[in-house]
């Protein structure tokens, strides 16, 4: 029994309270009551305080009410007991049986264990790395690729249609000393002032060459427009396969410079005028997000009559909400935390609701350790650690837990030397062994005569503490599902699993080597087979079915070996 299970008992037993005149509210009754493991185990499987959010509010005594609702409770099948703690709490205990049947409920589902349709009939658009086309991915993009990409999983796995969106930021000055940079190492000279350094320069310079030879001979207009055209073209093919690699594929690569040439900026600037939301001071053009929260109001047309900065951001918002995206987030590096108000009050402007209609994450650092010393610099981009980098020291896997692990709005301290471990002292390896430890179990039980077979599992049989531990583990994965994607917080996954993990080497370990009857998931070579292996069993398969899933959310491969 999960705890939405639970909870829809409990809701159930409300209107039955309703019904018989015992719990009048001037409110409809919740149709959803949360319910928490207790931090005390002794005090049973589950707890909540409903009856003492709601006796206030039925004008009756919390123990009172919690007395009535306990008696409901216990007729339930699923519920050994209700008891009644404080000034009205209530501690579950749940049957044996009703607890054990979630491991054949989790195998049942199979892949689907945990998703739910809590967004359903949302498109989203999440838009996530769009890093410049100047240079490789350095590490603070490579956090949003990895955290990116499992939040897509999240919000897909419960239910909502997600575009994963990628914004090519190739028009204005950046992709300007790009080009410089890239014909001055063409020429053997030395970087411009303003431009870009690393050996990545050198390598996309001659690959420009490679497909326009003679270009660096042409007068220096035609020059830069040529290692502009060619260079930002291998770079970003190159960005996009360094991502593939990673793992993480985007639905859209939206092209900046395409607002500017379709008049999709001077389109959004219409709108605003229509909405009188803009109006004109000293030649130029302004918006009034100061009315809605920002710090002071920000020119959209400049006096000179070229467009501003945030002339795209207007343009490029309104583009994805008439592509029909009913939620646009955004995630952006702790360098842009000073846009944030500025975007808020965009969107109210143009009528939507700030923090539903747009949403805009902002990432702190990530710092990488090696010998217990800062890494600084790239061999290949001289300046930033890149993507290969990270890849290179620890691996995809390894690498996309790392940066997956941690709520996103903390600075990171990653240690190489850790994460690249094959013990349990690295949170992904002691992971992915839980899965290939239960993976061989799987594998060896036909040997020994034991099969998992729902229809002949008698869940009742799983009644030990560390299987009853084992299984509100797994009955607490929706749980936390819908938890990590609703506060848009993948690093919940990553905690779930290191706590699925332990809990299971707790039970694995509970019955080996006893004497008497033995707990062992499997029997001993000489054994013969009891009805309690083929319940362990099950429980091994479930627990492997919600680990894989939960990887799977992270991006993260489930090994049946190591």
């Amino acid at each position: 029994m999960t705890p939405d299970q639970l909870s829809d008992v409990i809701v159930s037993a409300l209107g039955t309270l309703a019904d018989d005149g015992r719990l009048s509210l001037a409110e409809p009754l919740p149709t959803h009551v949360v319910v928490e493991r207790p931090k005390v185990k002794e005090h049973g499987d589950y707890a909540t305080n409903i009856a003492l959010q709601l006796a206030k509010k039925a004008g009756r005594p919390p123990r009172e009410l919690a007395q009535d609702l306990a008696g409901l409770l216990a007729e339930h099948d699923g519920i050994a007991s209700a008891e009644i703690a404080g000034p009205g709490f209530l501690n579950l205990r749940i049957d044996a049986g009703a607890q054990g049947g979630l491991a054949a409920d989790v195998l049942a589902a199979g892949a689907d264990f945990g998703r739910s349709d809590l967004y359903a009939g949302q498109r989203v658009n999440l838009e996530f790395v769009s890093a410049n086309p100047t240079g490789p991915i350095h590490i603070g993009g490579v956090r949003w690729a990895a955290v990116g990409d499992s939040l897509g999983r999240l919000l897909a796995f419960v239910g909502a249609d997600v575009t994963r969106e990628y914004y090519f930021n190739d028009h204005g000055a950046q992709i300007d000393r790009f080009a410089r940079s890239l014909l001055a190492a063409a020429r053997g000279q030395a970087a411009p002032e303003d431009g870009y350094g690393g050996q990545y320069i050198h390598d996309i310079a001659a690959e420009v060459l490679t497909v326009r030879p003679g270009a660096a001979e042409l007068p220096d207009d035609e020059a830069v427009e040529a290692f502009r055209a060619v260079g930002v073209d291998l770079m970003f093919t190159e960005i996009k396969q360094s991502l593939h690699d990673f793992g993480v594929d985007f639905d859209v690569y939206f092209h900046e410079n395409d607002l500017h040439e379709s008049g999709a900026v001077d389109r959004a600037i219409a709108r605003l005028d229509e909405l009188g939301k803009m109006y004109t001071e000293d030649g130029a053009r302004w918006l009034r997000t100061s009315d809605y929260g920002d710090d002071k109001d920000r020119v959209v047309v400049k006096s000179d009559g070229q467009p501003a900065y945030i002339s795209g951001d207007l343009a490029y918002y309104l583009d994805k909400r008439e592509r029909g995206f009913d939620r646009a987030i955004i995630m952006l590096g702790a360098d842009h935390h000073g846009y944030v108000s500025r975007m808020l009050a965009m969107c109210a402007a143009f009528g939507d609701e700030p923090g539903v209609n747009l949403e805009i994450l902002i990432g702190q650092m990530v710092n990488l350790l090696r010998d217990g010393q800062p890494l600084r610099m790239s061999k290949r981009a001289g300046t930033v650690i890149t993507l290969e980098d990270l890849v290179d020291a620890i691996g995809v896997d390894a690498a996309r837990y790392a940066l997956g692990r941690y709520s996103m709005d903390s600075t990171i301290d990653l240690d190489l030397d850790l994460w690249a471990k094959a013990d349990s002292d690295n949170p992904v390896y002691y992971v992915q062994y839980a899965h290939a430890r239960m993976s061989a179990i799987i594998r060896d039980a036909p040997k020994l005569g034991v099969v998992a077979d729902p229809s002949t599992f008698d869940p009742a049989l799983l009644a030990t503490e560390h299987e009853g531990a084992l299984l509100r583990s797994l009955a607490e994965f929706p749980t936390v599902v819908a938890r990590a994607a609703e506060l848009r917080e993948p690093h919940r996954i990553a905690r779930y699993l290191e706590d699925a993990a332990a809990a299971f080497h707790q039970f694995y370990n509970d019955g080996r080597g006893r004497a008497g009857v033995s707990l062992r998931v499997l029997p001993e070579s000489d054994e013969a087979p009891q009805a309690h292996h083929a319940a362990r069993l099950m429980l091994v398969a479930a627990t492997r079915q919600v680990v894989a899933n939960g990887l799977a959310l992270l991006g993260v491969s489930a090994p049946d070996r190591m």
